[in-house]
């Protein structure tokens, strides 16, 4: 009588698994996980792994399972294909789950669209045997999404051209003494003649001149290479000992500071030069002599022995060779800050290429740059004020106007190839934006780098490469959260920034630290967008603020 009792009592439940209804009723003992617990946005999409345990004795071999999942957001919801499950005795080709119990794990994959920041994922289901159908409780799986990732500083960042204009300009004014040969008299005529007068006007002229300053001045003295060494060396001294005293006469009445002096010795750089630059016929020659030999006297005898050759330097080189060099190295202030801007108003076209970068730097006019741009691109075909409009349209947002520019510079530099993977990030060409960015090797390009990491989901990687922040740290705070080392994120995040207070709120929620949430939302919230976003933020759920 009590193995009847049991046999029925199998029966019955055998009997009662085979209804639907009954599944439905027992679906409390179906267990549910999903991997992560809290839904996450990557790469605008949400994926996630969902387990479903099934205990034993519950999944009947006649019947078929559907379970859809689902995500409700505010606005709408979004589901996915159902998955099919079939009992034991089921003739289909669905994944098969044993009565015995089973764990059924599968993937969940949806497209991102705003309002699932504040959402939830469920498995809606219904059991299916013959022609009857009955819906299973619906269950909830995951709360949802965090989008953190989305508070990237996304645009892309670019950088000016630089202009060489110099504040101070430095310039050499000089004369000379001429001798002849072995001598170190100063002769009268000398005195007297147009390179001497010339260099004495020269500084009769910064005399004159407010902008120009003479900074120090030298005098230095040489012999030709031609006889002994150590000859032409004394000679050379006693060249600048005459030369110094005719300095002081002839500067007497003038402007300048007391000149150093030198004694060169034999003119052998000099005699090289003036060699390079003469129409002699046999000057390759005697610069070949000249590189195959280091000693003055070898130099020198091999050259006497090209006799014509040597005829024809005695005549037009070496007497340019006895000489004293009188130098004055002379100091012009440019034009200041106030007067460039002053310059760009009322007398532009005095202004050379470096000074219309260098004041087109100066204004803050998007307006004004854009039009001194234009004048050195028309003035000069200035190729850097040609790139830097080109930047100035991206920080603009006129991507269009950019790319046309970027269209007609003529280098292909480091700054211009950021440009170009810019544009592309902002097209969402990201397979071509890390092409440039890895390219182009600036700052920039490393702090645009970061920024498609971020965005495709590589946060480890935009970690590394935004670590030593250039500017703003927003993004490698950022990237900090999104690999969980937020206490190298708190000891980041020092810009002053709303969105940075923000991030640093999101620290403290990590953290536990109720408080540090509310002092960091409350300089974040200086920016009324982010108070609306905190409202629906996951990160803060839990939070009173």
């Amino acid at each position: 009588m009590k193995k009847i009792f049991v046999y029925l009592s199998a029966a019955v439940l055998a009997i009662a698994c085979a209804s639907p209804e009954k599944m439905a009723q027992m679906a409390e003992n179906v267990k549910v996980d999903c991997i992560p617990p809290v839904l996450e946005v990557v790469n605008g999409t949400i994926d996630a792994q969902v387990t479903v345990t099934y205990p034993k004795d519950y999944f009947n071999p006649n019947v078929v399972v559907e379970v859809t999942p689902v995500i409700v957001y505010e606005g709408g919801e979004a589901a996915m294909k159902p998955f099919k499950y079939q009992g034991e005795k089921v003739k289909n080709n669905y994944k098969v789950v044993s009565k015995d119990g089973q764990k059924v794990t599968e993937k969940v994959h949806f497209d991102y669209v705003e309002g699932m920041e504040k959402s939830y994922l469920e498995l809606r289901g219904k059991v299916i045997a013959g022609k009857k159908s009955v819906n299973l409780p619906v269950k909830k799986v995951a709360d949802g999404a965090n989008t953190t990732y989305m508070l990237v500083k996304q645009q892309g960042t670019v950088a000016f051209k630089k202009d060489n204009y110099q504040e101070v300009l430095s310039s050499t004014t000089e004369g000379q003494i001429k001798y002849l040969v072995n001598s170190s008299e100063v002769r009268g005529s000398e005195l007297k003649g147009k390179s001497v007068k010339d260099f004495l006007a020269a500084l009769d002229a910064v005399k004159a001149n407010d902008r120009a300053t003479v900074k120090s001045t030298e005098i230095v003295a040489y012999a030709s290479p031609e006889g002994a060494e150590n000859k032409n060396n004394a000679l050379s001294g006693d060249r600048s000992a005459s030369a110094s005293k005719a300095w002081n006469k002839v500067t007497k009445g003038h402007e300048t500071v007391d000149p150093t002096v030198r004694s060169v010795g034999e003119d052998w750089e000099g005699f090289q030069q003036l060699v390079s630059q003469s129409n002699l016929e046999d000057k390759d020659l005697i610069l070949r002599v000249l590189s195959m030999y280091s000693d003055p006297a070898v130099r020198e005898n091999e050259i006497r022995n090209l006799s014509q050759v040597y005829t024809a330097l005695k005549g037009e080189v070496l007497p340019e060779l006895r000489r004293a060099r009188l130098i004055a190295n002379v100091e012009y202030k440019n034009y200041t800050s106030e007067e460039l801007l002053d310059l760009v108003e009322n007398n532009i076209n005095i202004l050379d290429e470096e000074a219309l970068l260098r004041v087109a730097s100066l204004v803050k006019d998007p307006a004004q740059k854009e039009s001194i741009y234009k004048k050195a691109i028309d003035r000069f075909s200035s190729d850097r004020a040609q790139y830097n409009l080109a930047a100035l349209y991206l920080m603009q947002g006129k991507n269009d106007k950019a790319e046309a520019g970027l269209a007609e510079v003529k280098s292909g530099d480091g700054d211009i190839v950021n440009a170009m993977g810019v544009l592309a990030l902002r097209k969402q060409d990201y397979k071509k934006a890390e092409e440039c960015f890895r390219k182009a090797g600036t700052d920039e390009a490393k702090a645009n780098l970061g920024t498609l990491l971020i965005l495709t989901g590589q946060y480890e990687e935009a970690a590394q490469v935004l670590k030593d922040p250039k500017g703003c740290c927003h993004n490698t705070v950022l990237a900090y959260i999104l690999t969980d080392q937020l206490d190298k994120a708190k000891a980041t995040a020092k810009c002053g920034d709303p969105k940075v207070w923000y991030l640093k709120a999101i620290v403290s929620a990590r953290q536990g630290d109720a408080e540090g949430v509310k002092t960091n939302l409350e300089q974040a919230f200086r920016n009324p967008q982010l108070k609306e976003r905190a409202a629906r933020d996951i990160e803060f759920a839990g939070y009173q603020f």
